[in-house]
Formats: structure tokens, sequence, C-alpha cells
């Protein structure tokens, strides 16, 4: 199966934020989309979960918790072992962002939102 799967870290139901953007965005881009979040919850044909299901197909992590709020998922997002990590705006976390590009994990520091507009995602 091809890895072209996005994994949104810190996915929300309130419209006004840049993570349920996003999601919207990437379906409109036809993307597969999984959404974690700290509640559950549903944006349009996605379903907010809670767990941290395994997946084998993930291609991009795209970050939106705060650099203290991602602590709990380092492991979980690294044995992903997703092509690249994009650290929207807000999400910057040198120690993260080490941990990754030591296993050969791209890193973004760039805004989903605006690849997606530009066609550079």
């Amino acid at each position: 199966m091809e890895k072209n799967k996005t994994l949104v870290l810190g996915a929300s139901e309130n419209t006004a934020r840049y993570s349920n953007m996003a999601i919207k965005r990437l379906r409109q881009h036809q993307q597969p989309v999984v959404a974690i979040g700290n509640k559950e919850g549903k944006v349009d044909d996605v379903t907010i979960i809670k767990e941290h299901p395994e997946m084998n197909d993930v291609d991009t992590v795209t970050l939106y918790l705060n650099p203290m709020n991602q602590k709990p998922y380092y492991d979980y997002v690294l044995s992903l072992q997703p092509r690249r990590i994009i650290f929207n705006p807000g999400t910057e976390n040198e120690e993260l962002e080490r941990l990754a590009a030591k296993q050969g994990i791209d890193v973004l520091e760039a805004c989903t939102l605006v690849m997606l507009g530009t066609g550079q995602y």
C-alpha cells in the first residue's frame, strides 16, 4: 500500500482551530487522514479518535500540539516511521525534531495549510 496517509495530531472539532482547517483541506485534496485529539469528535468525514492505533502506512504526521503536549506522543509518532513530520507554527520542538532526524524522518517547520495551498504538500 502506498504511504500517503496523514496523521493530524492535536485534531479539534473547533472550526477556529488550524487542525480543523487542515483536516478539511487535506480531505479536499483527497488525502487519507487519521485524526487524533484529546476529545473524540468528527470533522466532515474524518472521525477524531483518542486512541493511538498501530499503523504502518503513515506518510506525514502534522503536529498541532505545543511542545509540552507532544512529549507523551514521542514514542508513538516515532513508531509510525512516517516519511516526514510537519511542525506547524507554534509546535516547533528541537527535542522531537532531533529524535525524528536520527531515525531518518524528514523534519519540516512549515504550515500544512500553506503547503497545500501552494502545491508543496
